[in-house]
């Protein structure tokens, strides 16, 4: 069976961390990519010029996208933009968490409405979003992710309800995976070292442990997955080690 990855996949985000890592890994395969980011980052790397890698710059939660061209035709849609935003409920604050909510749930439905034309056209769309492994695990601390991821979560659901079968949709919950995103929780060996003990594969994630799930969910090998949560944690939200 092949493990294709489909032929014109939008990425927002793409310019670092795992949707970096997501491009590099489409490219490889010979996928066209469309990235969509503030900046073009790490795109700009001389190992991917040329390879069917095109980057508009714009800020999606902010900007207009009705003035970007699109393809006419999409067969993979991911949303990469994230927070990890981190502090006690006691001290937390509406404007931090309406923040969040921007970037990771109204961004993301910005995004996605602008692309279902196009993954319709394509006639076997799938629809990548990014979760975390806090919406339904608990941890302290993680108020404004866990609820701006949760409430994405919950819209991939219906979306998958909504628009299957000629679109899928799913979501990736990762625990911790060391991107920028992460450094500062990973800025150093004592620290590095107490978060892979967390988990019962006695390590944090890498971008590549995420980014291959979301390559699998782009290509036909997951044909008949959707509506789907896809927990990729090192075991951290199933099971207790011995």
């Amino acid at each position: 069976m092949s493990n294709q990855i489909h032929n014109h996949v939008l990425v927002i985000g793409g310019s670092h961390g795992i949707s970096l890592e997501l491009v590099r890994i489409l490219s490889a395969r010979d996928c066209q990519i469309t990235a969509i980011s503030r900046s073009q980052g790490e795109l700009a790397d001389d190992d991917l010029s040329g390879k069917g890698i095109r980057h508009i710059e714009c800020d999606v939660v902010n900007g207009d996208l009705s003035k970007i061209e699109l393809p006419n035709s999409l067969t993979g849609f991911v949303y990469c933009p994230g927070s990890i935003r981190l502090g006690p409920v006691k001290s937390a604050k509406p404007e931090l968490l309406r923040e969040d909510f921007e970037l990771n749930v109204v961004g993301a439905m910005k995004c996605f409405q602008a692309a279902i034309p196009a993954l319709r056209q394509s006639g076997s769309g799938s629809a990548v979003f990014f979760s975390t492994v806090a919406v339904n695990h608990g941890i302290a601390m993680h108020s404004y992710v866990a609820a701006a991821k949760g409430a994405l979560q919950a819209l991939a659901k219906t979306w998958a309800a909504e628009l299957a079968p000629k679109i899928r949709v799913n979501c990736i919950a990762p625990a911790l995976t060391e991107t920028p995103l992460s450094a500062n929780l990973l800025s150093t060996d004592e620290k590095k070292k107490t978060m892979a003990e967390k988990y019962p594969m006695g390590r944090y994630g890498t971008a590549n442990d995420i980014a291959e799930m979301a390559a699998f969910l782009l290509s036909q090998r997951s044909r008949w997955i959707t509506g789907q949560t896809i927990g990729v944690d090192g075991g951290m939200s199933g099971i207790v080690p011995l």
